[in-house]
């Protein structure tokens, strides 16, 4: 069982697409184990985007993340992290294929509507920097056996 992190990103909010997409977590059958809204403060994206913070893009990055509420969710379920970055599609919506989130909801690089982990590695460090463990509740998962 793979854990994995999703930001719905505050372009996505403010469109009203967070019920849709957490619809589409859902009917793929990965299991919500950690679900909040926050503001992401200057300090927290520092710390989520920490190898991006050099790059001449970043300042915009920083703007956009704090500039709305995100909602953050870990999900779990089998290879959480390719499935997940699968759903999402490529970072640009315009060269996203139709199906996936950003195929069918952006037709931006930046405004994309969603990050999810890129890696196991990357998730784990993602999910620390965004919920404490305690925060992060596994139960049974009842319809796993239906899933595959």
């Amino acid at each position: 069982m793979q854990t994995t992190l999703i930001l719905i990103k505050p372009d996505a909010i403010q469109r009203g697409l967070s019920g849709e997409i957490l619809s589409r977590i859902e009917r793929k059958g990965l299991k919500i184990t950690a679900l909040k809204m926050i503001r992401v403060t200057p300090d927290l994206a520092r710390k989520h985007y920490a190898e991006h913070l050099e790059k001449p893009f970043y300042p915009a990055l920083e703007q956009y993340i704090t500039s709305s509420p995100v909602i953050a969710l870990v999900a779990a379920g089998p290879d959480a992290v390719s499935v997940i970055r699968l759903m999402v599609g490529p970072t640009s919506g315009l060269l996203a294929p139709a199906g996936t989130i950003r195929g069918d909801f952006s037709t931006s690089n930046r405004l994309n509507l969603i990050h999810a982990s890129d890696s196991e590695k990357s998730a784990e460090r993602e999910i620390a920097v965004f919920f404490n463990p305690s925060e992060i509740l596994d139960y049974s998962f009842t319809i796993a056996e239906w899933l595959g």
